[in-house]
């Protein structure tokens, strides 16, 4: 069946339905009033949950953690994953609109989970609405399920696992097209180190060190705070010249304050953005520190971490044929007087496993004469498993007919570093919403979707359903 000229009559009501639901700011909060992940995602999901019941679809709202919508019948059913979180929007002043206004500017639709997934979402209902309103018999459930805390820690997924029906295929409109046949494995966790000798000599002093969101996000900003024992302005002033980067000096009545201005991008693809903090303590590592431990981790950071993004001075610069480099993200820091922790969120080849990785940064933390005492240490995190489909794999092939019968496109299907829903069960991969050519702007400011690949994403996944729903 022909499904596009069901789309197009809907194509009004799907801008206006993704600008709607990016107006609601759903970045995850703290537990408040039965809300697990706060009021923001709430309203979120009680209203995309409101909007596919005036559709026609079934609902269900699963105990505030996640929600679910579904048509057809059957004893099998074909799942969509999406989420309805989003990552903070950072530093405001480096969007060209604001990021919850959803404004439409040559051809583009902008806001904070346009392409990353709120613009995904409704993209899949509307592909629903499509078969729901023609003549085609669906002999299998097919059900989009919102996730609400994706971009952090998955309980909401995972709570829809334990309570509910695991769909038998799914795929998650939350990456790339082709179609997504592998993804990386994950790691976040943090370098830590407690402070427990530092010398009055002089030199200066570091109060304080913040900067980042969250460990997935490069981050655009970050702060410094010292005491300026030895001047150090023409020290700054070269090294931003010599980096083209942006750390501002301001000086207090007690104290300096250094802020760093980076580019904001996914921790999947740190090449796209401009790290606050590495840049900053790359600078730190330059100027006359006071002596002691505080000192040492910004020489082992500078020495060892740096502006690298494959980790190649840490010990896990790995790569396969499958998948490619290992990416490394610095994403967060919180030091003060007494400690310090950074936040790190690795993306590692699909062919080798979470230990490799770890005894490879443990190796080097034995052996950098930065870490006197072993006093550095790894607290780890969060581990996401990579996952791998043949290319001849049914589900693959099935997605791909569909995509090459709307675009024409030839390509081959793709791996990736960015970690989906797809990880969270057997038989699904990620299809989706992002073309080839296309810029990817997902955690970025000014994150944005075209109008006609919202349009263009509906049909085809309105046809991928149908196919997988015979």
């Amino acid at each position: 069946m022909d499904f596009n000229n069901n789309i197009d009559n809907l194509k009004e009501e799907i801008i206006k339905s993704t600008q709607e639901i990016i107006k609601i700011k759903s970045v995850e909060e703290n537990e408040i009033n039965n809300m697990p992940f706060g009021k923001g995602v709430h309203s979120a999901l009680e209203h995309t949950l409101n909007l596919c019941k005036n559709l026609g679809f079934r609902t269900k709202n699963v105990d505030n953690y996640v929600g679910f919508a579904e048509i057809g019948e059957g004893n099998e059913t074909i799942g969509i994953l999406v989420h309805l979180d989003v990552v903070p929007e950072g530093d405001l002043a480096t969007w060209k609109f604001p990021p919850y206004d959803a404004i439409i500017d040559e051809g583009k639709l902008y806001g904070r989970g346009a392409i990353d997934d709120k613009g995904p979402a409704i993209s899949a209902i509307y592909a629903m609405k499509a078969l729901y309103d023609s003549d085609a018999k669906l002999n299998k459930k097919i059900r989009i399920i919102f996730g609400l805390n994706e971009e952090t820690h998955w309980k909401s997924i995972n709570y829809y696992l334990e309570h509910e029906e695991i769909p038998d295929l799914a795929f998650t409109p939350d990456a790339d097209f082709p179609v997504i046949h592998g993804e990386k494995g994950i790691l976040v966790f943090n370098i830590k180190e407690t402070f427990k000798e530092n010398l009055n000599d002089g030199g200066i002093k570091i109060l304080s060190v913040k900067g980042g969101n969250r460990p997935n996000m490069v981050p655009d900003y970050a702060e410094a705070k010292l005491i300026e024992n030895n001047e150090f302005k023409h020290i700054l002033d070269a090294f931003n010249e010599e980096n083209n980067i942006n750390i501002e000096y301001e000086k207090h009545d007690d104290y300096v304050l250094l802020k760093s201005f980076g580019i904001s991008a996914h921790g999947a693809t740190p090449e796209n953005g401009k790290n606050a903090i590495s840049y900053l303590l790359n600078f730190l590592n330059l100027i006359d520190l006071q002596i002691g431990d505080t000192a040492n981790f910004i020489r082992f950071f500078a020495n060892h971490i740096s502006t690298d993004l494959n980790g190649e001075n840490i010990g896990c610069n790995f790569e396969d044929e499958v998948s490619g480099k290992l990416t490394f993200n610095v994403g967060t820091i919180d030091l003060d007087e007494n400690s310090v922790s950074v936040g790190v969120n690795v993306r590692y080849p699909i062919t080798l496993t979470d230990d490799i990785v770890y005894n490879g940064i443990n190796n080097t933390l034995d052996n950098s004469i930065y870490n006197f005492d072993n006093k550095i240490k790894i607290e780890k995190i969060e581990h996401m498993k990579s996952i791998y489909f043949e290319k001849d794999h049914k589900l693959i092939t099935t997605l791909m007919s569909i995509y090459k019968k709307h675009t024409g496109d030839d390509s081959e299907p793709i791996t990736i570093g960015g970690g989906t829903y797809a990880r969270s069960m057997d038989n699904a991969v990620a299809f989706g919403p992002l073309f080839p050519g296309r810029e990817g702007t997902e955690h970025q400011a000014n994150e944005y979707i075209y109008i006609e690949d919202l349009i263009l994403s509906s049909k085809i996944y309105a046809d991928a359903l149908y196919e997988l729903s015979k």
